[in-house]
């Protein structure tokens, strides 16, 4: 019981973190099943079950808070639902922790720009109050970007909103609550289509349905609370979050990759924390002082 009450509440914050960052619920909830001794393919398949319902909660309350940018979002599920059912066929010959670090590394730079971009040039970091939202993004920028996303999605655990979310905010014109609801509410059609490929390639029997359903309460609990901080909080504000977070995340997916003392990555995580707040502190002070001008 204590294990479930541990899982739901990782889901809580898990879906609080996805639906208000656009990341992190199947690479939070992963990680602590693989930390428990799960299977990747066993964890994958039950956060996968478990998403079905959280990213449908999410998407309906990005839906209503108006994040959700409708063409996109179809262009990004479609070849993503293909892919994660591929990805998930294959997730049980195929090495999932072997790419993490390759991948982790080009998410790794992508947040380094984001996080610079929306930290000192927040007037050009697509604020929905100063521009149009990014209505339009070129097909053969987000039928690849899908498809990848969709793939590492299934084999990794988790992985649609790391991929397209920094991909999409890197963009000039990119408006980050469209991006994180629309990504958000794209996933649904994924995480429906991966697990798909689980029951047929794993079968009923290696879902465990504790865990599914902590999991699931966890993060329905959040997710209109998610929606509603992307609905509230400013843009430049979100694009400095989302940057600091894929930094501290994938700086510690490739220190524990290549097998670096703790504390090392102790050290290491603490100082990106600390300049990570730093960041979210001197944005909200910039904007503080513009307004008084």
């Amino acid at each position: 019981m204590r294990k479930l009450i541990i899982f739901a509440i990782v889901g809580f914050f898990a879906q609080l973190i996805d639906g208000s960052l656009g990341m992190a619920f199947g690479l939070t909830s992963s990680t602590l099943l693989l930390a428990y001794g799960v299977a990747p393919a066993i964890a994958s398949a039950s956060i996968h079950m478990s998403e079905i319902a959280t990213t449908a909660a999410s998407g309906m309350a990005h839906w209503k808070f108006g994040n959700v940018n409708k063409r996109m979002a179809l262009l990004l599920m479609i070849p993503g639902s293909i892919s994660a059912f591929i990805g998930a066929a294959f997730l049980s010959s195929i090495p999932g922790e072997a790419v993490r670090p390759y991948i982790s590394s080009f998410l790794l730079l992508l947040g380094l720009y984001i996080f610079i971009r929306f930290l000192f040039w927040p007037s050009s970091s697509g604020d929905e109050h100063d521009v149009k939202p990014a209505a339009y993004v070129r097909k053969r920028i987000l039928l690849p970007l899908g498809a990848t996303a969709g793939f590492f999605d299934a084999i990794g655990g988790g992985g649609w909103g790391p991929i397209n979310t920094p991909v999409l905010l890197s963009r000039k014109e990119a408006v980050p609550r469209e991006v994180i609801g629309t990504v958000d509410t794209s996933e649904f059609a994924v995480t429906l289509s991966a697990t798909l490929g689980f029951i047929l390639f794993l079968g009923w029997g290696n879902f465990d349905w504790q865990w599914v359903a902590a999991f699931v309460i966890g993060g329905v609990a959040a997710a209109p609370l998610a929606a509603l901080l992307v609905k509230k909080l400013p843009s430049f504000l979100l694009g400095v979050l989302v940057g600091g977070f894929i930094i501290l995340t994938n700086s510690y997916t490739l220190l524990t990759a290549f097998n670096q003392p703790s504390t090392l990555i102790l050290v290491v995580c603490s100082v990106i924390l600390f300049m990570w707040i730093l960041g979210v502190i001197y944005s909200l002070k910039g904007k503080r002082l513009k307004k008084n001008r």
